[in-house]
């Protein structure tokens, strides 16, 4: 799924992360649920998955496809950024605003900051520089390399107008933190499941890797078990855990929704 030139503008919400299958399992029910509201959804991966243990890149651009129909999502796109590598760079950021500019999303969903990966830590500040940079008419025309904003859009980046999200939210089902909030998944906790576990050469049981990955007979166990810690946290069955660096604001105190007792 990638974006067109005649189809910028497409997506409310964009989640990026580093690798095929990351959104699947941080806020794949908050694409759901969004989607399900009529809301257009995108995903950009950041690399191709090339240095991972199982499966390879082509495989893995199978499967994300898969998983992306089965999310609801406008279009999914992957960028050259080097797995395992990934460095908040100029021309890395660069990169990320071509995308900004095509699908001017209002909400960004971006990896929590501290993480056991490189790749997912950097992605934080990388995506929220990008943000940034997006955001400024006189940004540096830098030139990324292929599959760079122009293949995927058909346009110069830096030609079409500055875009800065009003919202980034950063997905925090790892970290160990307490969230801002919860997003209720409940309704969409199954098509979560199939949408991560679209990715047979990942999480199918398999000689490579095989101490290092949980058998696939415990995947839904495990995922099922921390949606439903963070839904009790917000008094739902299942929940998706996200951190905002702002403060929130109420206008109606009796409509604040989780129960203090």
């Amino acid at each position: 799924m990638s974006i067109s030139a005649t189809d910028a503008h497409t997506a409310d919400v964009l989640a990026i992360a580093a690798h095929r299958d990351d959104v699947e399992q941080t806020c794949g029910g908050t694409l759901l649920r969004s989607a399900a509201r009529g809301l257009r959804t995108a995903i950009l991966d950041l690399t191709q998955g090339e240095a991972g243990t199982r499966g390879t890149a082509e495989d893995r651009a199978r499967e994300a496809d898969v998983a992306a129909r089965l999310l609801g999502v406008s279009w999914r796109q992957a960028l050259d950024l080097p797995d395992g590598a990934i460095a908040n760079t100029l021309e890395n950021r660069i990169k990320i605003v071509g995308v900004l500019r095509a699908v001017r999303p209002r909400v960004v969903i971006l990896p929590y900051w501290q993480a056991r990966h490189p790749d997912h830590a950097i992605v934080a500040s990388l995506g929220y520089e990008a943000c940034f940079l997006s955001g400024l008419a006189k940004a540096p025309a830098v030139r990324p390399a292929a599959p760079s904003a122009r293949n995927m859009t058909g346009l110069d980046e830096m030609s079409l107008p500055p875009h800065r999200p009003f919202k980034i939210v950063y997905a925090s089902l790892y970290a160990d933190v307490r969230p801002s909030f919860i997003v209720d998944i409940t309704p969409f906790i199954e098509q979560r499941h199939a949408a991560l576990m679209a990715y047979r050469s990942q999480y199918a049981n398999q000689a490579a890797g095989g101490g290092l990955f949980v058998a696939e007979e415990e995947i839904r166990e495990r995922t099922f078990a921390e949606a439903r810690h963070y839904g009790l946290l917000a008094g739902v069955l299942y929940g998706e855990p996200f951190v905002q660096k702002e403060v929130g604001l109420v206008d109606d105190l009796t409509l604040l929704p989780v129960q203090s007792l």
